[in-house]
């Protein structure tokens, strides 16, 4: 019985802010569904009434609200992926590399000013401005002896100014022009229902299940997005081999929309009061400090637009700060190359799960060797 009231005040709780997001939408930008609801998500998260309040021992609504959005996407990006991303990275991979690196040392440097005028540890402060995403540097955080409680509220507001920010700033770049029914005119084709269809549809579902087991075995990023996406698109190219020709899915608009709410509501439920009290000077370092990395990231993503010929848009959004699920949504909307985005965005993970903790490791030995020092000539 308990289980069944928590459940409807999760519903309710996504539906509300599913509000926010069409209401945001009715403005005509397009990426206005995610970030309405992620809006709508934090005031009501934040306000905790009686009426739609997340019960007190969930850290927001369950994690499978987010798996489910994450899913949707997956699938979505499964079936436009193509070989142009790779010829993309064969013919401009040093640019794409240096960059990649690059943005993750104006990360680092974003956690130094943290550091050096915040009250926080030098590691706190780095695993909490690394651009890893809020789902694997706080378990990362932990092994090194990190404050995994301040990684997660400054990576969560991180992502939020991100989510906020780099989608609105490139919709207004790129102009509402597109309208966004009529931009999906070839992916619109397979709405009506058929039954063939629907059975394709059932396969890509059972098909992206599969999927992330296989990325969670593999330790992928994100696996209900990266492996559904990686398993969608191989049964897709190997079943056009095959056969023939491509099957073809029925899969409407609609479901990026869901998508779209049901990762804005998850990431805006986590937010509440308490985690504001007590770091007011740390927040709005970090805050700063979040404003001068995202400035670098655009920085970043023009050089590359100028030097690669890759539109800005899609470049901005691979090198953003912001999570994969998130970035790759934004990137569907505003119909920037997603399958790159995505790309680039999990090899900054990777490289940022493989290069900064035995950093981060030698940096904790030698503040401790240093501060040893230090009391023994005390």
């Amino acid at each position: 019985m308990e289980e069944n009231k928590a459940f409807l005040q999760f519903v309710r709780f996504v539906a509300i802010s599913g509000v926010g997001g069409l209401l945001l939408s009715l403005t005509g930008l397009s990426i206005g569904w995610m970030i309405g609801t992620l809006l709508m998500a934090t005031f009501l998260s934040i306000l905790r009434s009686k009426f739609w309040k997340v019960p007190h021992n969930q850290k927001g609504i369950p994690k499978y609200w987010l798996y489910i959005g994450q899913c949707i996407l997956g699938i979505e990006l499964g079936q436009k992926i193509n070989s142009s991303v790779l010829f993309i990275f064969q013919e401009n991979w040093a640019t794409i590399l240096i960059m990649l690196l690059l943005s993750i040392f104006f990360s680092l440097l974003s956690g130094f000013v943290l550091w050096k005028y915040s009250k926080l540890d030098m590691l706190t402060s780095f695993f909490a401005t690394a651009p890893g995403g809020m789902s694997s540097l706080p378990s990362i955080a932990e092994d090194v002896g990190a404050n995994t409680g301040i990684v997660s509220i400054i990576q969560t507001m991180r992502v939020f100014l991100v989510i906020l920010a780099i989608p609105l700033i490139i919709s207004l770049w790129i102009g509402n022009s597109v309208d966004f029914e009529n931009s999906h005119t070839a992916s619109t084709e397979s709405t009506n229902f058929e039954i063939e269809q629907l059975l394709w549809t059932v396969a890509l579902v059972l098909t992206a299940w599969v999927g992330y087991y296989f990325g969670k075995y593999l330790k992928f990023p994100a696996p209900w997005l990266i492996g559904s996406m990686v398993s969608v698109a191989i049964v897709k190219s190997f079943s056009s081999v095959f056969i023939g020709f491509d099957l073809v899915a029925w899969w409407p608009q609609g479901f990026i929309v869901v998508s779209q709410i049901f990762i804005g509501a998850s990431i805006g439920s986590r937010f509440h009061k308490n985690m504001f009290r007590g770091l007011k000077r740390t927040l709005f370092i970090s805050f700063l400090s979040t404003i001068g990395l995202i400035l670098s990231m655009f920085l970043c993503a023009f050089i590359v637009s100028t030097v690669t010929g890759i539109p800005f848009h899609t470049s901005a959004l691979a090198f953003a700060p912001g999570g994969i699920a998130e970035m790759t949504t934004t990137a569907v909307v505003l119909e920037a190359d997603s399958t790159f985005v995505v790309a680039v965005q999990v090899l900054r993970v990777v490289a940022v799960c493989l290069i900064l903790p035995p950093i981060f490791r030698f940096l904790r030995h030698w503040e401790l060797k240093k501060k040893t020092h230090s009391r023994i000539s005390a």
